[in-house]
C-alpha cells in the first residue's frame, strides 16, 4: 500500500466542518431545475448582504442574513419529507454499491426502507431506542439510516477505526441497545461487548452485515414482509431526535449530538437552494456515512433530488477513478488529501473524468497553491463553504455563478448570524474579528445527557462556533482561526483533552499539554509537552508509542513529543497552549 493510500484508506470528517467546493469548469452547464437563480441578485451578489444594524453606545451591532429569500418550511418529521419522494422518483435508479455492484430503484430502496423497519420493529425496537453502526459505506448502511429514521429509532454512528476503549466509550454514553456491524469488525464488536458486563446486559442484538455463524445477518431484515411496518407514527418534529452522531464541539471529550426531525429537513432544504444536484446527477460517496456530512448533504441531499449515490467502503485510487469513470460520476465528494491526488498524481490523466461537473472537497480549507493546481488540471473554480455537525451541518456556502475566494461565501436562507468579540462577548460591527455564531432552525437541540456542554455552546438561541472570522465587503464569512482547541489531522478531529487524558495514565508521566502544530501534508498534528514523574526516567519514543497503542491511528503524536519542567496553566488550572504554541514556533525558528 502506498503512503498516499494508507493516509487516505480510512478517510473521515470532523464536525467543525469547513468544506471546499469546487465548482463547474469547462464542463459546467445550465441548472434550470434550481430553486434559485443567482442572476436575480444581479451586481448585488458581490456586495450585498441583507443584515439588520442596531446602533449602540459602542459600536454598530450587526446581524447577518441570506441574500437567498428564507424557504417556506413545512413542519413535518424526515419520513414524511423524503419517503413520498421515492415513490415520485420510482424506477429512477437511488443506490449503487460499487463493491458488490448491488443496486436499487427508488421504489425498491422505499421497500427495502419498510422491510428493515418492520423487522427492527418485529425484534423489539421502537421510538425512541438507541441503535449504533459500525461499518464502512455500503447500501445496507443506507438503508439502515432510511429505516431508522422512519421507525423512529435513533440511530447513532462509529468510526470503524476506534479503538476498544473508544467504541466502549460510546456505546455506553449513547444508551445503544443493538449493534448492526460489517463481518470485518465483527471480532472487535465481540471483544468490547464481552469484557464490559454493563454492555452484555443493554445489547440484546448484534445483526451482521456479510456473513457470521451465529449472529442475525442484515439480510435477513431486507426479506422481511414488511408486517410490522408502522406508517403513521407520531412524531413531534421539533423535539424528536433521529440521529445521534458525535462530535468533539468545541472542545473535550467527543459528545453525542442531538438532531431531530426539523433540523435535518430544515438544512436539507436550506442548502438545496443554493447548491442542488439534479435527478440525473450521479454521486460518488466516499465520504463516510457514519458523519453528519455524509448522512445529510450527502445520502439525504442526492436523494431529496432523485439523484443516483454510488457507495464506496474506502479510498483506493484505481478503484476511485474507475468508478468515476464507469458510472460517468457528475458529483464528487472529497477531503484535501482526496484533491491532492487528483490534481497531482499522474495515474489521473489515464481515466476519463469528464463527466465531472462539481467536485466537493470536505473537513479542512484547501491550499491555494493546490487549488490552482486543480483548477490548472480540470479547468475548474474553486468555492468554499461551512458548517458543523451541530448545524445539521450546512452553515454557509459560496456561489458558482460569482467566485469569493478565500471565503467561505452567504449564510443560508432561514439563519442568522453575528460576530462576537473573543474577551468580553459584545457585538462586533461590520469587518471586525470575533467568534461566529449561528442561529436558525437548523441548530441542534443539544449534546445528549450533557446540559453544561449544551448551554456553554448555546446561548440565547445562538450557538458559539468556536471559530473565529469577520464577514468581508463583499457580505462573506472568512474564517481566519479556531477559538476550539480541537486538532485537524487530514481531515479527522481530535481532541487534546481525550490525548492528554490517556498521557496521564502512563506510569511516568505527571502532567500532560497537547496542541496541534501544522503539517503541510495533514494540515495539523498532535505533539505533546509532558511532565516526569520524579525519580522516573522518560524517553520521547515510549511516550510515543504509549499513545500510539492506545488510540486510532489518526490520534497518533505524529508532531512529536517534547519533555519539560511543567506545564503552562492560568490560576484557575487551564492549560495555557497559546505559550506552547508560541514556544514551539520560536523553537522552528531557531
Amino acid at each position: 500500500m502506498s503512503t498516499l493510500t494508507k493516509g487516505l484508506g480510512k478517510t473521515a470528517l470532523t464536525s467543525k466542518r469547513l468544506f471546499t467546493l469546487v465548482a463547474r469548469g469547462i464542463h459546467r452547464r445550465h441548472r434550470s431545475k434550481s430553486n434559485w437563480n443567482w442572476s436575480r441578485l444581479g451586481n448585488s451578489t458581490c456586495g450585498v448582504i441583507s443584515r439588520v444594524q442596531f446602533s449602540t453606545t459602542t459600536n454598530a451591532q450587526v446581524i447577518y442574513k441570506s441574500p437567498v429569500a428564507d424557504v417556506d418550511i413545512k413542519t413535518e418529521s424526515l419520513p414524511e419529507y423524503l419517503l413520498p419522494k421515492f415513490k415520485m422518483f420510482g424506477n429512477r435508479l437511488a443506490l449503487i454499491d460499487n463493491e458488490t455492484g448491488k443496486s436499487y430503484t427508488y421504489m425498491q430502496l422505499r421497500d427495502a426502507v419498510i422491510k428493515v423497519a418492520s423487522a427492527l420493529r418485529r425484534l423489539g425496537y421502537r421510538k425512541g431506542d438507541v441503535l449504533c453502526m459500525c461499518s464502512t459505506n455500503n447500501t445496507e448502511y443506507a438503508i439502515l439510516i432510511l429505516a431508522c429514521v422512519t421507525s423512529g429509532i435513533i440511530l447513532t454512528t462509529t468510526n470503524p477505526v476506534y479503538t476498544s476503549d473508544e467504541l466502549a466509550r460510546h456505546l455506553h454514553h449513547s444508551g445503544s441497545t443493538g449493534v448492526i456491524v460489517i463481518d470485518a469488525l465483527l471480532p472487535h464488536v465481540k471483544e468490547v461487548i464481552k469484557a464490559d458486563r454493563n454492555l452484555q446486559n443493554n445489547i440484546k442484538n448484534v445483526i451482521v452485515i456479510g456473513q457470521a455463524n451465529e449472529y442475525r445477518p442484515f439480510s435477513s431484515l431486507l426479506e422481511d414482509d414488511g408486517g410490522f411496518f408502522v406508517e403513521n407514527i407520531d412524531f413531534d418534529p421539533h423535539n424528536d431526535v433521529v440521529l445521534l452522531p458525535y462530535s468533539s464541539g468545541t472542545s473535550g471529550f467527543p459528545k453525542g449530538v442531538m438532531l431531530t426531525h426539523m433540523n435535518i429537513v430544515s438544512n436539507l432544504q436550506q442548502f438545496r437552494t443554493i447548491s442542488k444536484p439534479n435527478d440525473d446527477d450521479t454521486s460518488l460517496c466516499i465520504l463516510p456515512l457514519y458523519h453528519c456530512y455524509g448522512m445529510i448533504p450527502l445520502l439525504m441531499g442526492v436523494l431529496q433530488e432523485g439523484g443516483t449515490l454510488v457507495t464506496m467502503p474506502r479510498f483506493e485510487p484505481e478503484s476511485f477513478l474507475t468508478a468515476i469513470q464507469k458510472y460517468k460520476v457528475t458529483i464528487l465528494h472529497m477531503v484535501p488529501p482526496i484533491v491532492l491526488f487528483l490534481a497531482k498524481h499522474p495515474m489521473v490523466i489515464k481515466y476519463d473524468l469528464t463527466s465531472v461537473q462539481t467536485s466537493c472537497s470536505s473537513a479542512a480549507p484547501l491550499a491555494v497553491s493546490l487549488c490552482n493546481e486543480y483548477e490548472n488540471r480540470f479547468k475548474s473554480t474553486v468555492i468554499q463553504g461551512y458548517g458543523m455537525t451541530e448545524l445539521s451541518p450546512v452553515a454557509t456556502i459560496d456561489t458558482e455563478s460569482s467566485i469569493h475566494a478565500g471565503t467561505v461565501g452567504f449564510l443560508v436562507p432561514n439563519s442568522g448570524a453575528k460576530i462576537v468579540s473573543l474577551e468580553t462577548g459584545a457585538e462586533l460591527g461590520h469587518g471586525e474579528t470575533g467568534e461566529i455564531c449561528v442561529r436558525g432552525p437548523q441548530v441542534m437541540k443539544g449534546y445528549y445527557n450533557n446540559k453544561e456542554a449544551t448551554n456553554e455552546t448555546i446561548r440565547d438561541g445562538w450557538l458559539h462556533t468556536g471559530d473565529v472570522g469577520y464577514v468581508n465587503d463583499d457580505g462573506c464569512f472568512v474564517i481566519t482561526d479556531r477559538k476550539k482547541e480541537l486538532i485537524k489531522y487530514k481531515g479527522f478531529q481530535v481532541a487534546p483533552a481525550e490525548l492528554e487524558d490517556i498521557l496521564l495514565r502512563h506510569p511516568g508521566i505527571q502532567d500532560a499539554a497537547v496542541i496541534g502544530v501544522q503539517d503541510e501534508d495533514a494540515g495539523e498534528v498532535p505533539r505533546a509537552y509532558v511532565v516526569s514523574k520524579p525519580n522516573q526516567t522518560l524517553s520521547c519514543e515510549n511516550v510515543s508509542k504509549y499513545v500510539e497503542d492506545n488510540v486510532s491511528p489518526y490520534k497518533k503524536l505524529r508532531g512529536g513529543v517534547e519533555i519539560v519542567e511543567q506545564v503552562p496553566k492560568s490560576p484557575s488550572g487551564k492549560i495555557l497552549r497559546r505559550i506552547l504554541r508560541e514556544k514551539y514556533r520560536e523553537d522552528k525558528c531557531h
